[in-house]
């Protein structure tokens, strides 16, 4: 992995001797642990309750030029202290593929913070989710009426005011000399060379490349095909080459294809930057092998793959990442530590929000003084001066109103039924999916300590630290470094999951009922 430092002091009582501390333990961190480090990014006598930091605001900028994979801090509060920022800028590294690494944490502190951040982006998530599905219906009509959708224009044709697709006379003849030509035996090569040559242009006003004519060649819409995002209507567009001459291309198109490159998969390690050692307490990395034609993957201590300092010996993939599904399963159907994580998050938000309680306690007070004042004046009290303070106090209220709306945008007040809903609709995962399991161990899983003996698993919850003995996790999935276990950890999870099912509470399966 390639990684960066970030790291700040917040006051200008702090000397530079604080920067340099926190970057010879990142140092120390990112050496130990194989990570190359690239450049650091400082912040000096600035606060993390915000983010108007230069440094820190160009590094979630770098973050999208995929040149590291980790930001290395000395402690979790150096990155943000205010949990609606860590959770924000969090997911924008992540959407980047870029973690967020602790060198002297283990295990953060604050953990209903870090249950929070995943609430957040969980309630992100669904409202995106439920607008990209408002549009999408709206793009289906669309569809269905073979309307334009937007994208881009194939070649040959044009919209004209009721977004229909209709034939464009000065470009259609362009496709239908390609086709002919390949038919003919030219290459494509030659096609986009001979249409450069006369001076003509694609969409975009550039120059025919061999990419621009397979795409014209395998064009269905051209046979009159109106395609989007999986609807297809045949005749749903005007023609523009005819079925057979269409059909005698592909067939030439098929005989010269040649046999694809075989793209080697890259395997999904959920415990990365998750899991550690034992011994050492460094991380536990990918890798894999093949041993007579079979492909088998491990997690390996960093130390033992690299330096040979460590004697941890290598674990398989899949069976250390079912236990913690595993594990992360027993935890969400277990209703009394829903509610009590529940209850510790939205204390949480209680003391993170100290700006809405004073803006509504000024908000009651100048509505109390305009009630105060409009009763004076029904008992026939009324001056200049009334007025005039009235209209004040009408003003400040609507400012007021104003602000409690905005910074409820900013920092959205979250309900116990939302939580609910959030946490109880895991436990409507597949296990076989690979986009839950991250989801689970993304959302639960702080770190995973791996002994010879035993298993120490620390979770995003206050006091969500669990200890199983090697004994113990033979009734979970065979630990034989060879024999494959007698039945999946997969069939054992749903097993699990049906013998829970009946904790599934009525608001889970009304909040159902409301979405349909």
């Amino acid at each position: 992995m390639t990684g960066v430092i970030y790291a700040r002091y917040s006051s200008d009582n702090q000397r530079e001797e604080s920067i340099d501390g926190q970057l010879r333990e990142c140092r120390a961190f990112a050496e130990k642990n194989g990570i190359r480090v690239i450049d650091s990014y400082i912040d000096r006598a600035l606060s993390a309750k915000t983010d108007n930091r230069p440094s820190f605001q160009q590094m979630i900028k770098d973050s999208s030029k995929g040149l590291f994979d980790v930001v290395i801090v000395w402690k979790l509060d150096r990155f943000a202290r205010n949990r609606y920022d860590s959770a924000h800028y969090k997911n924008l590294l992540k959407k980047n593929n870029v973690r967020v690494i602790s060198a002297t944490e283990a295990i953060s502190e604050g953990a209903e913070g870090i249950i929070l951040e995943s609430v957040l982006e969980g309630m992100a998530e669904y409202y995106s989710v439920e607008l990209a599905e408002k549009i999408n219906r709206g793009l289906t009509e669309n569809a269905l009426k073979c309307k334009y959708n937007g994208g881009s224009l194939a070649l040959g044709y044009r919209i004209d005011n009721e977004q229909h697709f209709q034939i464009d006379p000065m470009t259609a003849p362009i496709v239908r000399e390609v086709f002919e030509n390949y038919k003919n035996g030219m290459t494509q090569q030659e096609i986009a060379d001979s249409l450069n040559n006369k001076g003509l242009r694609t969409q975009r006003d550039s120059k025919f490349k061999v990419n621009n004519i397979s795409r014209i060649l395998t064009n269905r819409r051209y046979i009159g095909e109106y395609i989007y995002s999986g609807t297809v209507i045949p005749n749903g567009i005007p023609v523009i080459i005819s079925k057979e001459l269409f059909d005698d291309v592909q067939e030439i198109l098929a005989k010269s294809k040649k046999a694809p490159a075989r793209h080697k998969a890259e395997d999904d390690y959920l415990l990365t930057t998750k899991l550690y050692c034992g011994k050492c307490m460094s991380f536990m990395v990918g890798e894999s092998g093949r041993a007579k034609n079979n492909r088998y993957t491990y997690y390996k201590c960093v130390n033992a793959k690299r330096t040979k300092t460590c004697d941890k010996k290598a674990v398989k993939k899949d069976w250390i990442e079912n236990i913690v599904v595993h594990q992360v399963m027993e935890t969400i159907m277990d209703d009394d530590l829903i509610n009590r994580i529940i209850d510790s998050i939205l204390k949480a938000l209680e003391k993170e929000n100290s700006v809405v309680p004073i803006l509504k306690k000024e908000l009651a007070e100048a509505e109390k003084s305009i009630n105060n004042l409009i009763k004076a004046i029904e008992q026939g009290i009324i001056t200049k001066s009334t007025k005039q303070r009235l209209d004040e106090l009408e003003r400040r209220k609507e400012e007021l109103e104003i602000q409690i709306a905005e910074e409820n945008i900013q920092q959205p007040p979250i309900t116990r039924e939302q939580l609910e809903f959030w946490f109880y609709k895991f436990r409507k995962f597949d296990f076989d999916k690979l986009e839950h399991r991250r989801r689970l161990i993304d959302s639960f899983v702080n770190s995973v300590i791996l002994y010879d003996d035993k298993l120490v698993f620390h979770f995003n919850y206050k006091e969500g630290a669990k200890e199983l003995s090697i004994d113990e996790l033979n009734t979970i999935s065979d630990l034989s470094p060879l024999s494959p276990p007698a039945a999946s950890a997969a069939d054992k999870l749903r097993t699990h999951f049906v013998r829970c099912a009946h904790f599934v509470p009525a608001f889970f399966l009304l909040c159902i009922k409301i979405i349909r």
